[in-house]
């Protein structure tokens, strides 16, 4: 729009506002004020405002007329850019979207000429790929152009391939490509442990940030808004990719079974002796699907420790010392195991992995022990509150001297289970339903009433030593 088509008043009005646009552009731009241009300043504020009410279809033309006119002129050129080219997409059919698709594509390459710190070659490249996928039918594009989008993010810009969507998309499309013959199963196995190592290495970054957020808010300290903002950010970040992780498993399906494992790794075994990244994966495989009773899973997990001593082989080890019925040596591997590692969100998880050990041999108490230790080196993640819990609830009927005593254990599980969706937001829900379907198991009133039994405390014997007090009626 130009100058002569704004009445006198809106023109002062305009005016005014690209004076104060001007003087904050100049306090975070290296321009000076004589290369400010004009009419890209009145065009910016109209496309800025218009973007604002959503109005994006009136924000096109002036958008327009500063991107080609003043290409450097502000980051929201390409930011606010990228939200009037999605609703062009969404609103567009045949050709008109196709063209609207590829100047989207433009535009992230000139945000990254013209603002190379805010866009990152790694970003544009995953955000390019996300439109391919999306846009697959409108643009012709195959199944394996799609792959090859993804796996030039992970190749190239690994540490920009954040997006869990393109994480679940660059696997899956393995796996359809596997199906249809152009790839083989290796392939499939490959890219899931590429994928989930991605994810593992993404959460242990955002966990990290999020306790750091937690112990904060635990010293007493309240979070400014965008410590909040943060610490949203990182917990929907954990929520979405725990969800994928999930996805993954459930794609792969059948395809990993000891029936398809077994074969392959043998296959491999010889070439990949000493390879330390393929016999991690191999027996970690082999453990997760539990294949560990084919003599192929102790063949591997030596030639693991041999290649490439750590806390993880020497876990392993004692999966092996176990199965051979060396308990106190197993033992021995397991504590050095734990020892060995120093990272704590890595060695939370290895303290949940051998506290899930011990609490399927029955070992409740030592499984607790390691369950708590998992909760104070990552308390951002409330799952071995949800553990503990279930371990309550299984003893109920062998920690309590009457009946009334030992459902009373319930209200100590329900107690525990709803401890993890207070820490964990991720399991809200799922902490809640367990929650109450232990208390469906305890006393009820009637039962309190019956027992004069309301408002006192009861002790828990045998491993749990603890106590809970009967609610009033």
């Amino acid at each position: 729009m130009k100058k002569e088509n704004i009445t006198n008043e809106n023109y002062k009005k305009m005016k005014t506002k690209i004076t104060l646009i001007i003087a904050a552009l100049l306090m975070v731009t290296n321009f000076s004020f004589a290369q400010q241009d004009e009419e890209c300043m009145l065009n910016l504020t109209m496309f800025n405002d218009n973007v604002k009410s959503k109005k994006y279809d009136e924000a096109y033309e002036p958008w327009m007329k500063v991107r080609n006119k003043c290409p450097k002129f502000n980051i929201s050129i390409y930011k606010y850019g990228e939200k009037i080219l999605n609703h062009k997409i969404k609103n567009a059919t045949g050709t008109e979207k196709v063209a609207f698709i590829n100047d989207y594509m433009l535009l992230l390459d000139q945000g990254g000429e013209n603002f190379a710190s805010k866009y990152s070659k790694g970003e544009i490249a995953e955000e390019k790929a996300l439109l391919k996928y999306e846009n697959k039918k409108d643009l012709g594009l195959t199944d394996m152009q799609i792959y090859e989008a993804f796996d030039n993010v992970y190749e190239n810009h690994k540490a920009d391939f954040k997006s869990t969507k393109g994480l679940y998309v660059y696997f899956t499309k393995t796996v359809d490509l596997f199906k249809s013959g152009k790839f083989e199963l290796q392939k499939v196995f490959d890219k899931y442990d590429d994928v989930n190592d991605q994810l593992e290495g993404l959460n242990d970054q955002y966990s990290k940030s999020l306790n750091k957020l937690i112990e904060k808010e635990t010293a007493g300290t309240t979070l400014t808004k965008k410590d909040g903002k943060y610490k949203k950010f990182y917990q929907q970040s954990l929520a979405a990719n725990d969800k994928i992780s999930g996805s993954l498993d459930a794609y792969i399906g059948e395809l990993a079974n000891c029936e398809n494992l077994i074969p392959l790794y043998k296959k491999d075994f010889e070439l990949n002796r000493t390879n330390g990244v393929w016999l991690k994966r191999a027996v970690s495989k082999m453990y997760n699907k539990e294949c560990t009773d084919d003599p192929l899973y102790i063949e591997l997990v030596k030639a693991y420790d041999q290649a490439d001593p750590s806390a993880d082989t020497k876990y392993f080890v004692s999966t092996v010392l176990r199965k051979e019925g060396k308990t106190a040596e197993a033992d021995r591997y397991l504590k050095e195991s734990y020892d060995m590692q120093t990272d704590p969100i890595k060695k939370a998880r290895m303290a949940k992995k051998t506290a899930n050990d011990l609490k399927k041999r029955g070992s409740y108490g030592a499984a607790r022990t390691y369950y708590r230790e998992a909760l104070k080196l990552n308390p951002s993640d409330g799952t071995p509150h949800l553990y503990i819990a279930a371990m309550y609830a299984k003893s109920a009927n062998s920690c309590g001297s009457d009946s009334f005593n030992k459902r009373a254990v319930f209200w100590y599980a329900a107690q525990e289970a709803r401890k993890a969706g207070q820490v964990d937001p991720r399991l809200k829900s799922n902490a809640a339903k367990t929650a109450a379907s232990y208390q469906a198991n305890a006393p009820s009133k009637s039962d309190i009433f019956s027992q004069n039994m309301a408002g006192k405390t009861i002790t828990i014997g045998c491993w749990i030593g603890g106590s809970v007090k009967v609610p009033s009626l």
